[in-house]
């Protein structure tokens, strides 16, 4: 798809969970939507400015019905989104815009002291923001009050992570910690938080079923976190990004190495598809040139066919995943065939030619056991091997003789003396 200008720098993006449609926030303070096809053409849909300030972050609903901005301002803009349809659109503080094509519904002015850095949907009324400070906010859309507020953070929130099975949040910060946050309990402090990395902690993206985790750092290392060894340290650092790695993201599940595999987007500008487990850079997704990329997703819902990455270009580049997967595809699909072919023509002996019938000879006395005891070892090597004619010599003996001890009131009886019992 070719590039999508949108006239000023990208700070987020967001892709519509069910439309292909994707909404920009940008520096000039303005929410841009465009639609796109898979040929790869596109068009813009809408344009919001909320605030004259720049937008920093977007989210958008389960269902994709509303969307939420906010930025430098300070505040939670709320928009309903409506796909298709002329636009109208006027926008004024504390005001509701009846469009055809986007809906500002409510603007929440002040939410945080600070500039907000990110906003997460974690449940249909629940959301997650985090702003310059450190300072972490749950808020439901339906009240205007935060429901918590956190500040075990003094420098800026960088990313946010969800564990859905335990309704936990996972925040990385500038301060070089990670925390997690259970929003069902009542406490103003996370559950767990880890030591300190060391390090810038600047993205967070969960791997294996979300077994393990992995986060971005400011000096190009990816730390890795166990969940069943806790979160005081990381268990792996994975080195070989030459700059810092702003920015993950999970392949679909509908790739075969999805489990392991992730995008990462560095300040090098280069977006790149790395595999753990073992560790392998399976090849550059999309360029940037000189301009670090700043966030990268995946269209519907993370299980699309394009991946978006946004940098400090006016531009919003969009990857055809199966373009660039297509080939290790195909490999593995031959590699499968030559497998199967090479287990089928083990089976043949190849010093027998084809169609040949082998008699059957007839074995001497006692190596019947050694064939039996052969057969039940796995470790076992081949039986016309030189050293299958040793372990013939010791089966004919028995094994556990040396090993038997006559007892106290044992006797050596003539068989002949039971029968007449």
């Amino acid at each position: 798809m070719p590039d999508i200008p949108v006239g000023s720098q990208i700070f987020d993006l967001a892709f519509h969970p069910t439309h292909s449609t994707v909404y920009t926030g940008l520096l000039n303070g303005k929410v841009k939507a465009f639609r796109y096809d898979e040929q790869g053409q596109h068009e813009e849909s809408f344009v919001l400015r909320p605030s004259k300030r720049s937008c920093r972050c977007l989210d958008t609903s389960e269902d994709g019905s509303r969307l939420w901005a906010t930025g430098k301002a300070k505040a939670i803009l709320y928009a309903s989104i409506l796909i298709f349809g002329p636009l109208s659109i006027e926008l004024k503080t504390y005001s509701t815009i009846d469009t055809a094509t986007g809906m500002v519904s409510e603007t929440r002015k002040n939410a945080h002291d600070s500039p907000v850095n990110r906003i997460k949907r974690l449940m249909p009324q629940m959301l997650g923001t985090g702003d310059d400070d450190g300072v972490i906010k749950l808020w439901d859309p339906r009240k205007s009050d935060p429901i918590r507020g956190y500040t075990h953070h003094y420098d800026f929130i960088s990313d946010f992570l969800w564990l859905d099975d335990k309704k936990q949040l996972i925040t990385t910060s500038g301060d070089g910690t990670l925390s997690v946050i259970d929003v069902r309990g009542k406490k103003l402090e996370p559950v767990a938080q880890s030591e300190d990395q060391e390090d810038e902690l600047l993205s967070i993206v969960a791997i294996r079923s979300g077994s393990k985790v992995v986060v971005g750092t400011q000096t190009g290392i990816l730390s890795v976190f166990n969940r069943s060894h806790g979160w005081g340290d990381c268990v792996d650092r994975i080195p070989g990004h030459p700059q810092s790695i702003d920015a993950l993201c999970t392949l679909p599940s509908s790739y075969p190495s999805s489990h392991s595999t992730i995008l990462t987007g560095s300040s090098d500008g280069l977006l790149r598809a790395v595999q753990l487990f073992p560790t392998k850079l399976l090849g550059v997704v999309a360029d940037h040139g000189s301009f670090p990329i700043e966030r990268i997703a995946v269209d519907l819902g993370g299980e699309g066919r394009w991946v978006g990455s946004a940098g400090h270009d006016d531009t919003l580049k969009m990857t055809d995943l199966k373009a660039v997967f297509e080939d290790e595809e195909d490999e593995e699909e031959v590699n499968e065939a030559e497998n199967v072919q090479i287990i089928q023509a083990s089976d043949i002996d190849p010093q027998e030619p084809d169609g040949a019938v082998v008699e059957a000879q007839a074995l001497p006395e006692g190596t019947a056991a050694m064939i039996e005891a052969s057969d039940s070892d796995k470790d076992v090597l081949d039986s016309h091997s030189p050293k299958e004619k040793k372990r013939k010599s010791k089966s004919s003996k028995n094994a556990l003789g040396g090993k038997i001890k006559k007892a106290r009131n044992q006797i050596d009886a003539d068989p002949s003396f039971f029968k007449g019992l």
